[in-house]
Protein backbone atom coordinates (compact mmCIF):
# COMPACT_ATOMS: atom_id res chain seq x y z
CA UNK A 1 0.00 0.00 0.00
CA UNK A 2 1.28 3.58 -1.12
CA UNK A 3 1.77 5.84 1.70
CA UNK A 4 0.09 8.91 1.94
CA UNK A 5 0.63 12.04 3.85
CA UNK A 6 -1.33 14.18 4.74
CA UNK A 7 0.74 17.51 2.77
CA UNK A 8 0.39 15.05 -0.61
CA UNK A 9 -3.24 14.68 0.26
CA UNK A 10 -4.21 17.32 -2.79
CA UNK A 11 -2.89 15.02 -5.20
CA UNK A 12 -5.69 12.25 -4.77
CA UNK A 13 -8.84 14.49 -4.54
CA UNK A 14 -11.86 12.12 -5.83
CA UNK A 15 -9.84 9.02 -4.64
CA UNK A 16 -10.67 6.57 -1.59
CA UNK A 17 -7.08 7.07 0.34
CA UNK A 18 -6.08 5.96 3.76
CA UNK A 19 -3.92 7.46 6.02
CA UNK A 20 -2.09 7.32 9.22
CA UNK A 21 -2.06 9.76 12.06
CA UNK A 22 -2.52 11.17 15.17
CA UNK A 23 -5.97 12.25 16.92
CA UNK A 24 -4.83 15.95 18.11
CA UNK A 25 -8.86 17.07 18.77
CA UNK A 26 -12.64 15.72 17.52
CA UNK A 27 -16.05 17.13 18.04
CA UNK A 28 -19.29 15.50 17.47
CA UNK A 29 -22.84 16.99 15.96
CA UNK A 30 -25.59 14.05 16.32
CA UNK A 31 -24.35 11.75 13.30
CA UNK A 32 -21.51 13.20 12.78
CA UNK A 33 -18.01 12.55 14.39
CA UNK A 34 -15.16 15.40 13.12
CA UNK A 35 -11.42 13.81 13.68
CA UNK A 36 -8.78 16.56 13.47
CA UNK A 37 -5.92 14.15 12.41
CA UNK A 38 -2.05 15.14 12.19
CA UNK A 39 0.61 12.70 10.86
CA UNK A 40 3.53 15.14 10.98
CA UNK A 41 3.50 16.95 7.68
CA UNK A 42 -0.27 18.88 8.02
CA UNK A 43 -3.49 18.33 9.87
CA UNK A 44 -6.96 17.23 7.94
CA UNK A 45 -10.97 16.67 9.17
CA UNK A 46 -11.98 13.49 8.31
CA UNK A 47 -15.63 13.70 8.86
CA UNK A 48 -17.14 10.32 9.96
CA UNK A 49 -20.97 10.25 9.38
CA UNK A 50 -23.41 7.56 11.01
CA UNK A 51 -24.56 6.47 7.56
CA UNK A 52 -21.53 5.51 5.77
CA UNK A 53 -19.68 3.04 8.74
CA UNK A 54 -20.66 0.84 11.06
CA UNK A 55 -22.00 1.05 14.15
CA UNK A 56 -19.44 0.07 15.77
CA UNK A 57 -16.84 2.00 13.91
CA UNK A 58 -19.15 4.85 14.65
CA UNK A 59 -19.72 4.15 18.34
CA UNK A 60 -15.51 4.10 18.55
CA UNK A 61 -14.62 7.14 16.93
CA UNK A 62 -16.13 8.48 19.83
CA UNK A 63 -14.52 7.29 22.07
CA UNK A 64 -10.59 8.13 20.63
CA UNK A 65 -8.43 10.01 23.22
CA UNK A 66 -6.33 12.64 22.12
CA UNK A 67 -2.88 11.87 20.19
CA UNK A 68 -3.96 7.87 20.16
CA UNK A 69 -2.81 6.53 16.61
CA UNK A 70 -5.53 5.96 14.04
CA UNK A 71 -5.81 4.88 10.12
CA UNK A 72 -8.72 6.19 8.22
CA UNK A 73 -9.98 5.56 4.89
CA UNK A 74 -11.98 7.61 3.29
CA UNK A 75 -12.64 9.78 0.15
CA UNK A 76 -10.79 12.93 -0.76
CA UNK A 77 -12.77 16.18 -1.10
CA UNK A 78 -12.15 19.82 -1.51
CA UNK A 79 -13.26 21.83 1.32
CA UNK A 80 -12.44 25.47 1.39
CA UNK A 81 -12.84 26.56 4.99
CA UNK A 82 -9.98 23.76 5.44
CA UNK A 83 -6.09 25.35 6.37
CA UNK A 84 -5.21 22.24 3.50
CA UNK A 85 -8.08 23.02 1.14
CA UNK A 86 -9.39 19.13 1.56
CA UNK A 87 -10.98 16.98 4.30
CA UNK A 88 -11.53 13.24 4.31
CA UNK A 89 -15.54 11.62 4.05
CA UNK A 90 -14.30 8.57 6.16
CA UNK A 91 -15.37 5.12 5.41
CA UNK A 92 -13.44 3.47 7.94
CA UNK A 93 -11.36 3.91 11.09
CA UNK A 94 -8.73 1.86 13.04
CA UNK A 95 -7.06 2.52 16.11
CA UNK A 96 -3.06 1.75 15.96
CA UNK A 97 -2.41 2.72 19.53
CA UNK A 98 -4.36 4.46 22.23
CA UNK A 99 -3.32 6.92 24.36
CA UNK A 100 -4.02 7.76 27.39
CA UNK A 101 -4.35 10.83 29.94
CA UNK A 102 -2.48 12.78 27.32
CA UNK A 103 -1.23 16.30 29.77
CA UNK A 104 -1.34 18.66 27.49
CA UNK A 105 -5.41 19.09 26.46
CA UNK A 106 -6.69 21.75 24.32
CA UNK A 107 -6.70 24.34 27.14
CA UNK A 108 -4.23 27.29 28.69
CA UNK A 109 -1.41 25.74 30.27
CA UNK A 110 1.29 27.49 32.59
CA UNK A 111 4.83 27.76 30.72
CA UNK A 112 6.38 25.77 33.17
CA UNK A 113 4.34 22.56 32.52
CA UNK A 114 4.48 22.95 28.78
CA UNK A 115 8.46 23.50 29.98
CA UNK A 116 8.23 20.43 31.37
CA UNK A 117 6.20 18.64 29.02
CA UNK A 118 8.32 20.26 26.25
CA UNK A 119 9.05 16.91 24.45
CA UNK A 120 4.62 16.49 23.74
CA UNK A 121 4.50 20.28 23.21
CA UNK A 122 6.43 20.56 20.18
CA UNK A 123 2.91 18.67 18.73
CA UNK A 124 1.04 21.74 18.77
CA UNK A 125 0.30 23.49 16.06
CA UNK A 126 2.19 26.52 17.00
CA UNK A 127 5.34 24.80 17.93
CA UNK A 128 5.17 22.95 14.57
CA UNK A 129 5.04 26.00 12.85
CA UNK A 130 8.00 27.45 14.99
CA UNK A 131 9.99 24.38 13.86
CA UNK A 132 9.45 24.48 10.44
CA UNK A 133 10.19 28.23 10.14
CA UNK A 134 13.64 27.65 12.13
CA UNK A 135 14.21 24.80 9.81
CA UNK A 136 13.41 27.20 6.60
CA UNK A 137 16.09 29.96 8.48
CA UNK A 138 18.92 27.51 8.75
CA UNK A 139 18.42 26.47 5.56
CA UNK A 140 18.59 29.57 3.80
CA UNK A 141 21.97 30.89 6.01
CA UNK A 142 23.55 28.04 4.41
CA UNK A 143 21.96 28.84 1.13
CA UNK A 144 23.20 32.32 1.08
CA UNK A 145 26.97 31.49 2.08
CA UNK A 146 27.11 28.38 -0.20
CA UNK A 147 25.84 30.44 -3.16
CA UNK A 148 28.11 33.30 -2.40
CA UNK A 149 31.31 31.48 -2.39
CA UNK A 150 31.38 30.57 1.34
CA UNK A 151 33.25 27.32 2.59
CA UNK A 152 31.57 25.18 5.58
CA UNK A 153 34.58 24.79 8.02
CA UNK A 154 33.57 22.62 11.29
CA UNK A 155 35.00 24.23 14.23
CA UNK A 156 35.91 22.29 17.41
CA UNK A 157 33.09 22.04 20.07
CA UNK A 158 35.89 21.53 22.94
CA UNK A 159 38.23 24.33 23.27
CA UNK A 160 41.58 25.12 25.31
CA UNK A 161 40.65 28.58 25.40
CA UNK A 162 37.78 31.84 25.78
CA UNK A 163 36.86 33.76 22.69
CA UNK A 164 34.07 36.14 24.65
CA UNK A 165 35.83 36.50 28.22
CA UNK A 166 36.43 33.32 30.81
CA UNK A 167 33.73 34.48 32.97
CA UNK A 168 30.96 32.24 30.92
CA UNK A 169 32.72 29.10 30.64
CA UNK A 170 31.69 25.91 30.82
CA UNK A 171 34.82 23.97 32.13
CA UNK A 172 34.93 20.11 31.52
CA UNK A 173 37.62 17.62 32.01
CA UNK A 174 39.38 16.62 29.42
CA UNK A 175 41.57 13.59 29.92
CA UNK A 176 44.63 15.29 32.25
CA UNK A 177 43.62 19.04 31.28
CA UNK A 178 40.69 21.73 31.17
CA UNK A 179 38.86 22.48 28.43
CA UNK A 180 35.58 24.42 27.40
CA UNK A 181 32.57 24.12 25.39
CA UNK A 182 33.19 26.69 22.81
CA UNK A 183 31.73 30.21 23.14
CA UNK A 184 31.97 30.79 19.11
CA UNK A 185 33.90 29.11 16.24
CA UNK A 186 35.47 32.45 15.10
CA UNK A 187 39.14 31.96 16.02
CA UNK A 188 39.16 28.74 13.85
CA UNK A 189 37.17 30.63 11.17
CA UNK A 190 39.82 33.50 11.21
CA UNK A 191 42.55 30.27 10.23
CA UNK A 192 40.33 29.00 7.65
CA UNK A 193 39.73 31.74 5.60
CA UNK A 194 43.36 32.65 5.30
CA UNK A 195 42.98 28.59 3.65
CA UNK A 196 39.56 28.85 1.57
CA UNK A 197 38.89 33.23 1.58
CA UNK A 198 35.43 32.97 2.63
CA UNK A 199 34.47 30.45 5.60
CA UNK A 200 31.71 30.04 7.72
CA UNK A 201 30.71 27.75 10.43
CA UNK A 202 27.35 26.78 11.87
CA UNK A 203 27.09 24.68 14.89
CA UNK A 204 25.87 25.04 18.91
CA UNK A 205 28.08 27.13 21.29
CA UNK A 206 27.53 27.65 25.17
CA UNK A 207 27.80 30.69 27.14
CA UNK A 208 27.32 30.08 31.01
CA UNK A 209 26.27 33.59 31.70
CA UNK A 210 23.74 33.65 35.10
CA UNK A 211 20.78 35.36 33.11
CA UNK A 212 17.18 34.97 32.96
CA UNK A 213 16.21 37.36 30.34
CA UNK A 214 13.89 36.21 27.42
CA UNK A 215 16.99 36.75 25.23
CA UNK A 216 19.38 34.45 26.80
CA UNK A 217 19.92 30.85 26.21
CA UNK A 218 22.74 28.90 27.82
CA UNK A 219 23.44 26.56 24.31
CA UNK A 220 22.32 28.25 21.06
CA UNK A 221 23.32 28.00 17.67
CA UNK A 222 25.49 30.48 15.39
CA UNK A 223 26.52 31.08 12.20
CA UNK A 224 30.15 32.76 11.77
CA UNK A 225 31.38 33.84 8.57
CA UNK A 226 34.91 35.27 8.13
CA UNK A 227 36.19 36.98 5.14
CA UNK A 228 40.01 37.60 4.07
CA UNK A 229 40.49 41.23 2.74
CA UNK A 230 37.62 42.38 4.41
CA UNK A 231 37.13 45.28 6.67
CA UNK A 232 34.84 46.26 9.06
CA UNK A 233 32.48 48.29 5.66
CA UNK A 234 32.69 45.11 3.98
CA UNK A 235 31.64 43.49 6.79
CA UNK A 236 28.45 45.58 7.35
CA UNK A 237 27.54 45.23 3.46
CA UNK A 238 27.65 41.15 3.84
CA UNK A 239 25.38 41.00 7.08
CA UNK A 240 22.76 43.47 5.63
CA UNK A 241 22.86 41.18 2.35
CA UNK A 242 22.36 37.98 4.34
CA UNK A 243 19.96 39.28 6.97
CA UNK A 244 17.68 40.23 3.83
CA UNK A 245 18.24 37.55 2.36
CA UNK A 246 16.84 35.25 5.12
CA UNK A 247 13.79 37.21 5.97
CA UNK A 248 13.02 37.71 2.25
CA UNK A 249 13.15 33.87 2.00
CA UNK A 250 10.73 33.17 5.12
CA UNK A 251 8.17 35.24 3.82
CA UNK A 252 8.39 33.66 0.81
CA UNK A 253 8.17 30.45 1.72
CA UNK A 254 6.51 30.28 5.70
CA UNK A 255 3.51 32.52 4.75
CA UNK A 256 1.43 29.77 6.41
CA UNK A 257 3.51 29.44 9.12
CA UNK A 258 3.88 33.16 9.72
CA UNK A 259 -0.27 33.46 9.75
CA UNK A 260 -0.54 30.73 11.99
CA UNK A 261 1.73 32.42 14.64
CA UNK A 262 -0.52 35.98 14.09
CA UNK A 263 3.18 37.41 12.64
CA UNK A 264 2.41 40.79 11.16
CA UNK A 265 4.04 39.92 8.11
CA UNK A 266 3.96 43.23 6.50
CA UNK A 267 6.65 44.39 8.88
CA UNK A 268 9.20 41.24 7.31
CA UNK A 269 8.05 42.31 4.07
CA UNK A 270 10.01 45.44 4.69
CA UNK A 271 13.07 44.22 5.56
CA UNK A 272 14.85 45.11 2.65
CA UNK A 273 18.28 47.00 2.11
CA UNK A 274 19.79 49.70 3.09
CA UNK A 275 19.54 49.21 6.47
CA UNK A 276 20.22 52.28 9.05
CA UNK A 277 23.77 52.47 10.37
CA UNK A 278 24.65 54.84 13.32
CA UNK A 279 27.95 55.37 15.69
CA UNK A 280 27.99 54.48 18.40
CA UNK A 281 28.16 58.26 19.83
CA UNK A 282 24.42 58.31 17.48
CA UNK A 283 23.26 55.78 19.76
CA UNK A 284 24.28 57.40 23.23
CA UNK A 285 22.62 60.90 21.77
CA UNK A 286 19.52 58.46 21.07
CA UNK A 287 19.41 57.07 24.72
CA UNK A 288 20.22 60.95 26.23
CA UNK A 289 17.01 61.60 24.13
CA UNK A 290 14.99 59.58 24.79
CA UNK A 291 15.96 60.18 28.67
CA UNK A 292 18.47 56.91 29.04
CA UNK A 293 21.21 58.20 30.89
CA UNK A 294 23.49 55.71 30.30
CA UNK A 295 27.25 57.16 29.91
CA UNK A 296 29.42 57.37 27.21
CA UNK A 297 31.76 53.95 27.48
CA UNK A 298 29.50 51.45 28.85
CA UNK A 299 28.04 48.62 26.42
CA UNK A 300 24.20 48.71 25.70
CA UNK A 301 22.32 46.66 27.55
CA UNK A 302 19.12 44.92 26.30
CA UNK A 303 16.71 48.06 27.47
CA UNK A 304 19.46 49.99 25.77
CA UNK A 305 18.71 47.83 22.49
CA UNK A 306 15.14 48.35 22.67
CA UNK A 307 14.82 51.40 22.79
CA UNK A 308 17.38 52.47 19.98
CA UNK A 309 15.31 50.05 18.07
CA UNK A 310 12.09 51.97 18.35
CA UNK A 311 13.64 54.92 16.31
CA UNK A 312 13.87 51.97 13.44
CA UNK A 313 11.47 49.89 11.20
CA UNK A 314 14.62 47.75 10.14
CA UNK A 315 17.82 46.37 11.62
CA UNK A 316 19.79 49.11 12.54
CA UNK A 317 23.62 48.31 12.72
CA UNK A 318 25.78 50.60 15.39
CA UNK A 319 29.26 50.33 14.53
CA UNK A 320 32.65 51.90 16.12
CA UNK A 321 31.61 51.23 19.80
CA UNK A 322 34.52 52.17 22.52
CA UNK A 323 37.52 49.45 22.50
CA UNK A 324 37.44 49.34 25.88
CA UNK A 325 33.83 47.12 25.77
CA UNK A 326 35.52 44.71 22.87
CA UNK A 327 36.74 41.74 22.95
CA UNK A 328 40.86 41.49 22.37
CA UNK A 329 40.39 40.68 18.60
CA UNK A 330 39.16 43.83 17.54
CA UNK A 331 40.69 46.11 15.85
CA UNK A 332 41.25 49.55 17.05
CA UNK A 333 40.15 52.40 14.46
CA UNK A 334 40.53 55.95 15.52
CA UNK A 335 39.62 57.52 18.32
CA UNK A 336 40.45 54.95 20.71
CA UNK A 337 37.17 53.35 18.85
CA UNK A 338 36.68 49.33 17.88
CA UNK A 339 35.85 48.37 13.75
CA UNK A 340 33.00 46.69 14.58
CA UNK A 341 29.29 45.93 14.59
CA UNK A 342 26.70 44.73 16.06
CA UNK A 343 22.65 44.72 14.24
CA UNK A 344 20.25 45.37 16.48
CA UNK A 345 16.75 43.95 15.17
CA UNK A 346 13.76 46.16 15.51
CA UNK A 347 10.67 45.52 17.60
CA UNK A 348 12.72 44.96 20.59
CA UNK A 349 14.23 41.60 19.62
CA UNK A 350 17.70 43.14 20.50
CA UNK A 351 21.71 42.05 19.24
CA UNK A 352 21.37 39.33 16.68
CA UNK A 353 24.63 40.20 14.94
CA UNK A 354 28.15 41.12 16.39
CA UNK A 355 31.18 41.34 14.42
CA UNK A 356 33.65 43.37 13.12
CA UNK A 357 37.37 43.76 11.95
CA UNK A 358 39.93 41.62 13.41
CA UNK A 359 43.34 42.83 14.60
CA UNK A 360 45.98 41.62 11.95
CA UNK A 361 48.79 43.45 13.54
CA UNK A 362 50.85 40.38 15.80
CA UNK A 363 52.48 42.95 17.93
CA UNK A 364 49.32 44.62 18.94
CA UNK A 365 47.24 41.48 19.38
CA UNK A 366 49.95 40.35 21.75
CA UNK A 367 49.55 43.24 23.66
CA UNK A 368 45.73 43.16 24.14
CA UNK A 369 46.27 39.38 25.16
CA UNK A 370 48.65 40.74 27.84
CA UNK A 371 46.03 43.45 28.69
CA UNK A 372 43.06 41.42 29.18
CA UNK A 373 44.91 38.75 31.54
CA UNK A 374 45.25 36.35 29.14
CA UNK A 375 47.50 33.31 28.63
CA UNK A 376 49.40 34.30 25.51
CA UNK A 377 50.31 30.39 25.57
CA UNK A 378 47.20 28.90 24.30
CA UNK A 379 46.53 31.48 21.54
CA UNK A 380 50.35 31.13 19.92
CA UNK A 381 48.26 28.97 17.41
CA UNK A 382 46.16 32.35 16.80
CA UNK A 383 49.12 34.44 16.43
CA UNK A 384 50.94 32.01 13.47
CA UNK A 385 47.31 33.34 11.63
CA UNK A 386 49.27 36.97 11.93
CA UNK A 387 52.74 35.64 11.73
CA UNK A 388 52.34 33.78 8.65
CA UNK A 389 50.92 36.07 5.85
CA UNK A 390 48.48 38.60 7.77
CA UNK A 391 45.91 40.20 5.91
CA UNK A 392 42.70 42.49 7.00
CA UNK A 393 39.91 40.12 7.81
CA UNK A 394 36.33 40.30 9.44
CA UNK A 395 33.73 38.55 10.20
CA UNK A 396 30.37 38.00 12.67
CA UNK A 397 28.40 35.95 14.10
CA UNK A 398 24.23 35.85 13.88
CA UNK A 399 22.32 33.88 16.56
CA UNK A 400 19.55 31.42 15.16
CA UNK A 401 16.99 31.73 18.16
CA UNK A 402 17.08 35.33 18.45
CA UNK A 403 16.27 35.71 14.79
CA UNK A 404 13.90 32.86 15.23
CA UNK A 405 12.09 35.06 17.74
CA UNK A 406 12.26 38.22 15.95
CA UNK A 407 10.97 36.45 12.87
CA UNK A 408 8.50 34.73 14.44
CA UNK A 409 7.53 37.34 16.41
CA UNK A 410 7.95 35.44 20.47
CA UNK A 411 8.31 36.70 23.61
CA UNK A 412 11.04 34.47 24.86
CA UNK A 413 13.91 32.50 22.99
CA UNK A 414 12.93 29.11 24.60
CA UNK A 415 10.01 28.71 22.17
CA UNK A 416 12.42 28.79 19.18
CA UNK A 417 14.53 25.86 19.58
CA UNK A 418 13.20 22.41 20.08
CA UNK A 419 14.55 21.45 23.25
CA UNK A 420 16.34 24.80 25.00
CA UNK A 421 18.80 25.09 28.18
CA UNK A 422 18.17 27.58 30.26
CA UNK A 423 19.94 28.11 33.93
CA UNK A 424 17.07 26.11 35.63
CA UNK A 425 16.70 23.86 32.79
CA UNK A 426 18.35 20.78 31.80
CA UNK A 427 15.25 18.45 30.64
CA UNK A 428 13.69 17.33 29.11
Amino acid sequence: MEKIFISDIGKYEGQTVTIQAWLYNKRSSGKLHFLQLRDGTAEIQAVVFQGNVSEEVFSMADKITQESVVEVTGTVKKHERSRIGYELDAQDVKVLSVATDYPITPKEHGTHFLMENRHLWLRSLKQKAILRIRHRIIKSVRDFFDNDGFTLVDAPIFTPNACEGTTNLFETDYFDKKAYLTQSGQLYMEAAAMAVGKAYCFGPTFRAEKSKTRRHLTEFWMVEPEVAFMDIYGDMDLAERFVEYVVQEVVAHCRPELELLERDISKLENIKRPFPRITYDEAIEILHKKGNDTPWGEDLGGDEETLISEEFDKPVMIHHYPMCVKAFYMKQAENNTAACVDMIAPEGYGEIIGGGQREEDIEKLKAKIKEQGLSEDVFNWYLDIRKYGSVPHAGFGLGIERTVAWICGLHHVRETIPFPRLMDRLTP
